[in-house]
């Protein structure tokens, strides 16, 4: 079994530094399929369980409520306990409610399992980069997380399709199966082959209270907004919703008071990080709403099976995956302002071209359009917005600002998910009827549209170039550069230890979710950044 001996030595052509990439690359591609596969399957899960849409609201928001809600504590959790133990855990835990997920037999249990799915995820995302940084030498990082990036990225392509011929194959519960394997396949390797590496300067509390009223501020707002449309202003949705405004005022209280704070609001000092987070939720609310409505519209009022739908959507994908380092090159050269601009612009024309894909629509002039304009939005858009999360900060805060941008996407897509049916007035049942269907998605592109021409007037009006000496930033680190994943921006981390390899202090600290740059000090130092934000990260104050 891999030894802690092993750490920041393992090396990319060695047999130990495949093992180790093949680990890393299972676990995040569980995950990268479970967020591209489950909207095509959508339907057919309504039909097989019989269930409303309200259900398959559930479905996807019950995954990202936890997820969003617990992802700012796995890199905490990994450095405190173990990097390997908590990846592992995380694993694991992930298959165990995905087969649950494929046994279900009604709908109250799928969404159970579905939000159980979300704690693993919240364990796993985390870990995969974190254990390469862990794991390499300095030398050697960069290229492993490229290799790693690529993979994962050739992963999150396949998915639609993959999800697609398994939906019209063996079923849709093979979507959540096909993780078991995977699973099996992968712990017996991290345990084996896998070095174990933890953060020996972590201390202090975790943000327990911080993470459950973060939670329980998605849950009764998402839970008011899913309800409303069958029992109107009932005394359980508005209870809902005013739970939820009071969640989310005791959150941002226990933030501001607490000594170790998940999300320190210190951080939004930096009026360009509040800007770009602000665009943040906007462009990745439209995100969720869109491809949570159409893969249903191309299924249920365009009459594609699940395999065409799911490949109708494949070249945003394809666009994220080859074309982000250029997108990258070009934001560092010019700034951010104009591609935070004329990305969600973009974005935009693409959905409101998409409300051509109705009866009878052709793939190659109605709905190909659509996707390669959005794509285009999504390749401009995505790489700089990430950039200037981690220039808006300090070095040493980067991993803490980029955990905190990646929740805000995941939290505006599931706010989205559960607020566009009820703004267009979409009844339970809408999805079984092909006309009431698509006039409701007719009205739902405008909206989304209207919400990233939002993002892109707060861009143009409150982003900022940077100053020169600034803006020769590395603009995205490997991880980005081949970026593909649609639901929430990519991973960085940032800062710098105060320990060097030749002191034996390579202390390898993660992002607040685990995503490491790679980069070294020229004295070889490590670069990272403390997990969240709390206290345990590196043994330096990341607040």
């Amino acid at each position: 079994m891999a030894a802690a001996a092993d750490f920041a030595s393992l090396r990319t052509g060695t047999a130990a530094g495949r093992w180790v990439l093949l680990t890393t690359v299972l676990g995040s591609t569980m995950v990268l399929l479970d967020s591209t596969v489950v909207n095509v399957a959508l339907r057919r899960i309504g039909d097989d369980l019989d269930t409303d849409l309200a259900a398959l609201q559930w479905t996807v928001n019950a995954y990202m409520l936890a997820l969003a809600g617990l992802i700012l504590l796995g890199g905490a959790l990994g450095d405190r306990f173990g990097r390997r133990k908590v990846f592992v855990i995380g694993v694991v835990w992930f298959a165990a409610a995905s087969l649950l997920c494929g046994l279900a037999a009604n709908a109250e249990v799928l969404i159970a399992a579905r939000a159980l799915q979300g704690v693993g995820g919240a364990l796993l995302t985390p870990g995969s980069l974190a254990l390469i940084q862990a794991s390499f030498h300095p030398d050697d990082r960069a290229a492993a997380v490229g290799l790693w990036s690529g993979l994962g990225g050739v992963g999150a392509a396949v998915g639609p399709f993959l999800g697609g011929w398994l939906v019209d194959g063996p079923g849709w519960r093979w979507v959540f199966l096909l993780n078991v394997p995977l699973a099996a396949l992968c712990v017996p390797v991290a345990l084996r082959h896998v070095p174990e590496s933890r953060d020996e300067q972590a201390h202090g509390r975790f943000d327990i209270p911080g993470a459950v009223l973060g939670a329980l501020a998605l849950a009764f707002l998402t839970y008011a907004l899913i309800a409303a449309p069958d029992s109107g202003a009932s005394a359980v949705v508005v209870g809902s919703a005013v739970a939820g405004v009071v969640a989310t005022a005791a959150f941002l209280y226990v933030e501001r008071h607490s000594r170790e704070p998940m999300m320190p609001l210190s951080v939004f000092a930096s009026r360009q990080f509040s800007a770009v987070n602000l665009v943040t939720l906007c462009v990745y609310g439209a995100f969720g709403g869109f491809f949570f409505l159409s893969a249903l519209q191309l299924q249920v009022v365009t009459g594609y099976s699940a395999l065409a739908a799911g490949t109708a959507l494949l070249p945003t994908t394809i666009l994220m995956l080859f074309f982000s380092a250029r997108s990258g090159a070009i934001g560092q050269r010019i700034g951010p302002r104009l591609p935070l601009t004329v990305g969600p612009l973009l974005c935009a024309a693409g959905m409101l071209l998409m409300m051509r894909a109705g009866p009878g629509a052709s793939y190659w002039l109605d709905v190909l359009p659509a996707v390669l304009v959005l794509g285009l939005g999504m390749v401009t858009l995505v790489a700089p917005l990430t950039a200037t999360v981690l220039a808006s900060v300090d070095q040493s805060r980067a991993g803490l600002a980029s955990g905190i941008n990646n929740a805000a996407a995941r939290a505006a897509g599931l706010i989205a998910v559960a607020a566009l049916p009820l703004l267009v007035g979409m009844s339970p049942e809408a999805y079984r009827s092909a006309a009431e269907f698509n006039s409701a998605f007719r009205l739902a592109m405008p909206l989304c549209a209207g919400l990233l021409a939002a993002g892109a007037l707060i861009a143009w009006l409150t982003v900022r170039n940077p100053a020169p000496e600034k803006g020769e930033r590395e603009p995205c680190h490997p991880e980005c550069h081949t970026h593909c994943v649609l639901d929430a921006p990519p991973l960085e981390s940032g800062g710098s230890t105060d320990a060097s390899r030749s002191e034996g202090g390579a202390r390898g600290a993660s992002s607040s979710e685990g995503r490491a740059s790679g980069a070294s000090s020229s004295e070889g130092g490590e670069r990272g950044a403390a997990p969240g934000g709390a206290s345990t990260g590196g043994g330096t104050d990341q607040r």
